[in-house]
């Protein structure tokens, strides 16, 4: 089976003449019937109404409700928008003058619910005047304390209904805060219909198991993403479309980018690149930069530099690929494998990019062969989704999904030896495996299926430990997880625990049954899980978590199936244990006042000032997401030592292979365990 027609001669000829013609990469072509079929997707139809998954609650009878707002147009108060008449509408005051932004509509629903969403249905009569774009969600028992947004984000400007979930909370008021105009065309603010949804029940979080914060509302399905070492902002992307990666030309990418300060969600589609980046590999490079390879126009690069906030197109790969997986090496350069999604099947051996030259070249001596698993789909899902680290003297160790491991070195034409195989355990594709400790080459792995699909995940964990590139790694089973999760991301934290977020028991792409809503943490001081408070969103395929600089997580996506019931617009912020004391209440924080540097050679000194006493130093270098891959993220634990009143000096690791080449959060935490946010610190050989 086939995410791609299968090339056909003739094809090959038409793609090369298109090539050699016009520089242009073959545009995409939508699946055959058989693969969509079977991935219960619709190919995507131009002007298709966007699909977002179903609120999972009941929807309130509005019986008796009331709602007031900040201004309204007469004929158009607000009471329409209980009425169950989509052509009736709420408008803001136009007239005789316009009322200024933001706009407010509160809803009374007399009685308290566990109220877990709401729908918003723009108007339906062809005018998009007054659609809401950025926007803010609130709570509240009596009306009066609305406390923080409960969601908040950017819809997007058409006249499709918008589905808002979050956590469930018990309250008898909703209010909806309008802070612009999604086309920008005036300072209204417009709806047909509001409906409210209520969970069946609301468990009070539990202390000690972190707590669930706001939801983001996005403007695309967030299939992949990465946090920008100068700003913090997430850029996350979908394909050429909001919803689907199947059915367009190919040559486009929708992105949104997310401001954690500001809460500020903006769109930007990317034509300059000709590159639909929906199944890629990506890799943060030693310069920060989000480079992106393959995918749906499978040759191509395209790389995302934070500084001018711009895309350029690197040099095309040898090789075509989708669902490989890339990784930054201990002298800067980047290496990829494996890829059989997309560009053809099979041979997807190494080859190495080198972003100071802008060139690709092949390593005919790292072979994908010895990594395959046995899917049984054969090698079109065989190579996806390697394991990658990047390690001593340009090594890259890979440590699954198959069972068997491998090292490949990246000097001439390369090289691989076996590593050994993880012990007892199966193969674990679409599973998870973090670096939680550089400094001892330490690296849990968690979850997987034997199988990309249509087949039961593992709860099982390892701990593999690797020390010289070309010697076998040391493998111990571990306890395993609470629940088997396929398609989940798991996160290395400041701390060094492990956070595991979503998945589902059985594999099965753009569905959420069997969801996992309990999160667990994994303590390396313990080897033991622990689980978390859970959310109530599915988090399955073509999900994503990353760590932010505040030391919280990010999770988000799942779908991009087009008329699917699957597609979560959304994303949602874990804010770990550590976040606060024993009785729940917040936890005061430690400060980094300054460091000493902003660039660090590696094997130097750094000096970190603090506003108190600090007991440890943790690094995390800047990461990607995408399909339960993210090789960029690894964790430094580094001993302070005290050089004056609230001031400490740590060494960086001198080998590259360990502190690789790039942009890292520094973070210090306190005797408690309190992580303070982060500061950035480049790190270069």
């Amino acid at each position: 089976m086939s995410c791609l027609p299968r090339a056909t001669s003739t094809f090959l000829l038409f793609a090369l003449f298109l090539h050699t013609a016009f520089c242009l990469t073959v545009p995409y072509q939508p699946p055959p019937k058989d693969v969509l079929d079977a991935e219960r997707i619709e190919p995507n139809e131009q002007g298709q109404a966007l699909r977002a998954a179903d609120i999972q609650g009941s929807q309130i009878s509005r019986n008796g409700w009331t709602v007031s707002t900040d201004s309204y147009q007469p004929v158009n108060e607000p009471e329409k928008t209980l009425d169950g008449n989509t052509i009736t509408i709420w408008h803001s005051r136009y007239s005789p003058s316009n009322a200024a932004l933001p706009h407010t509509i509160t809803f009374d629903m007399k009685s308290s619910y566990n109220v877990n969403g709401f729908t918003y249905l723009p108007r339906q009569d062809g005018n998009r005047n007054g659609n809401i774009g950025r926007h803010q969600i609130f709570l509240s028992t009596d009306g009066t304390n609305f406390g923080s947004p409960v969601a908040y984000g950017t819809f997007i400007d058409d006249s499709t209904q918008k589905n808002i979930a979050f956590e469930p909370v018990p309250a008898r008021y909703l209010r909806i805060v309008a802070l612009t105009e999604a086309g920008n065309r005036g300072p209204w603010t417009s709806a047909a219909e509001i409906n409210i949804f209520a969970a069946p029940s609301y468990t009070a979080p539990v202390n000690g198991r972190g707590r669930w914060g706001p939801t983001i509302n996005f403007d695309l399905v967030p299939v992949a993403a990465s946090v920008q070492y100068n700003t913090g902002k997430v850029v996350a992307w979908s394909s050429f479309a909001r919803d689907t990666f199947s059915g367009g030309n190919g040559q486009m990418t929708i992105t949104s980018t997310w401001d954690p300060s500001t809460g500020v969600v903006t769109s930007r589609t990317i034509t300059n690149t000709l590159h639909d980046m929906f199944c890629p590999g990506i890799s943060m490079d030693a310069s920060g930069r989000t480079v992106v390879t393959g995918g749906n126009n499978a040759p191509k690069t395209s790389i995302y530099d934070p500084a001018p906030d711009g895309w350029i197109s690197g040099a095309n790969m040898k090789i075509p690929r989708g669902y490989q997986s890339s990784v930054t090496c201990s002298d800067g350069r980047i290496f990829t494998i494996g890829g059989s999604w997309s560009g053809g099947e099979g041979n997807k051996n190494g080859e190495i990019y080198s972003p100071s030259a802008n060139t690709w070249t092949l390593l005919p001596s790292c072979p994908v062969a010895p990594m395959l698993t046995a899917d049984a789909q054969g090698v079109y899902r065989a190579d996806n989704h390697a394991w990658l680290f990047g390690w001593k003297g340009g090594s890259v160790f890979q440590a699954g999904p198959s069972k068997a491991m491998n090292w490949y070195g990246t000097s001439g034409s390369g090289s691989q030896s076996g590593a050994g195989n993880r012990a007892g355990s199966a193969d674990a594709m679409c599973g998870n495996a973090i670096m939680y400790d550089a400094v001892s080459g330490r690296i849990l792995s968690a979850g997987g299926a034997p199988n990309y699909q249509n087949i039961a995940a593992t709860n099982a964990a390892h701990l593999i430990t690797i020390n010289n590139a070309g010697q076998a790694a040391t493998v111990e089973t571990l306890a395993s997880m609470a629940n088997a999760r396929i398609f989940a991301n798991a996160v290395v934290l400041p701390d060094g625990k492990v956070f595991v977020a979503g998945g589902q028991t059985y594999g099965s792409p753009f569905s959420d049954a069997n969801s996992i809503f309990v999160p667990e943490l994994w303590n390396p001081a313990t080897k033991q899980w622990s689980p978390m408070n859970p959310n109530s969103t599915p988090r399955t395929y073509h999900s994503i978590a990353l760590l932010l600089l505040d030391g919280t997580v990010l999770v988000g996506g799942g779908g991009l199936c087009a008329t699917c019931s699957t597609n979560h617009f959304d994303a949602q912020i874990f804010r770990p244990p550590y976040l606060f004391n024993s009785d729940g209440s917040v936890a005061s924080r430690p400060v980094i006042n300054s460091l000493s540097t902003a660039t660090v050679v590696a094997g130097n000194t750094l000096t970190i000032n603090t506003n108190t006493g600090i007991s440890s130093v943790s690094l995390v270098r800047f990461s990607s997401a995408t399909h339960s891959v993210n090789t960029d993220q690894r964790r430094i634990p580094l001993t302070p030592t005290v050089v004056g009143t609230n001031s400490y000096r740590v060494t960086i690791p001198s080998d590259t292979g360990i502190s690789t080449p790039g942009y890292w959060m520094v973070f210090v935490l306190n005797s408690a365990g309190v992580p303070s946010a982060a500061k950035t610190l480049k790190i270069t050989g």
